[in-house]
């Protein structure tokens, strides 16, 4: 059983990264508190896991079969770049770190099935173009209805609170049903967990991160791509969380952090698209095209030591 403490670990380094994708807009508006957004966090991921996770583990088990020596490996591997890329206060995409392992054991196996893998990139580039799309329509939509029916500053605020609470609460659920699997799928292909208990073990291991090490990866996602106000903060909230659910119904494990990025340049283009951080976007950017590469060439090189 030794075997799944890379996935615990890998689990922890995506709840401090991601974690960033539920509240880090509430936080950095002054919206919700960081200690009650990380405990929202924290038991929205586990629950979510618990009752959605199954639904996208089965994907991942489909593109290489695996070994528990290679499931560790893969699990290894996605951790320590996640965990460069957390310390680099990064957002960085798990979904396309763990496939990149898992397409670096199928390329030193042999076994890797590359017509999985059409749906699964379709899908990554979908999460940031829905999580923009989402976004924009909703902050027309949701601002022309607030405009029109709550006028004093008072209750707006008080709508916005709740809103982001709900929201995050939301979106939380939204991560943890989508992205356990990228914690600990690959040991479910590889026959040493059933699914309910790698859920529950990835749940809880995300929402030890959440708890730990979220603070720093909050502030570049609340502050870095674009001015927000408290409305804005909730639209690119609720946005993210809509597209992770999808995508969870779909049974694919996409990005959170390129569904939240993507809704706050959303929001971003409602008000000016100037004031979008295109610096800032590109080096995210960067930051997604080298997270499957330097995963799957991580588990490579570890697999070729340890053979």
């Amino acid at each position: 059983m030794w075997k799944i403490l890379s996935g615990v670990v890998l689990g922890w380094s995506l709840g401090a990264n991601d974690s960033a994708n539920i509240f880090g807009t509430g936080v950095t508006t002054g919206t919700v508190k960081y200690r009650t957004a990380i405990l929202l966090t924290a038991a929205f991921v586990l629950l979510g896991a618990l009752t959605e996770g199954p639904k996208c583990i089965k994907t991942l088990g489909e593109i290489s079969r695996l070994q528990p020596l290679d499931a560790f490996s893969c699990a290894l591997a996605t951790a320590i770049t996640m965990g460069l890329l957390t310390f680099l206060a990064l957002p960085a995409s798990t979904s396309q770190a763990i496939v990149g392992a898992i397409v670096g054991v199928g390329i030193l196996s042999g076994s890797a099935d590359f017509s999985k893998l059409y749906k699964i990139v379709l899908c990554w580039i979908l999460t940031p173009v829905g999580g923009i799309i989402l976004a924009f329509i909703l902050h027309k939509l949701l601002g022309s209805l607030l405009d029109k029916t709550i006028t004093g500053i008072k209750h707006r605020n008080l709508i916005y609170t709740i809103g982001i609470l709900v929201a995050g609460s939301y979106a939380a659920y939204s991560l943890g049903g989508n992205n356990v699997a990228n914690v600990t799928g690959v040991y479910v292909g590889a026959g040493i967990l059933s699914a309910g208990m790698a859920s529950l073990i990835g749940g809880v291991s995300i929402a030890t991160g959440v708890l730990t090490y979220s603070k720093k990866v909050m502030m570049t996602v609340g502050k870095g791509i674009a001015p927000l106000d408290p409305f804005s903060g909730l639209i690119a909230v609720v946005a993210e969380a809509l597209t992770l659910h999808i995508f969870t119904q779909i049974g694919v494990p996409v990005s959170s952090s390129q569904a939240i990025v993507g809704a706050v340049v959303g929001v971003g283009i409602v008000g000016d698209v100037r004031t979008v951080n295109h610096r800032m976007l590109a080096r995210i950017a960067v930051g997604w095209l080298l997270t499957p590469i330097s995963a799957g060439t991580l588990t490579y090189l570890l697999l070729l030591l340890v053979g």
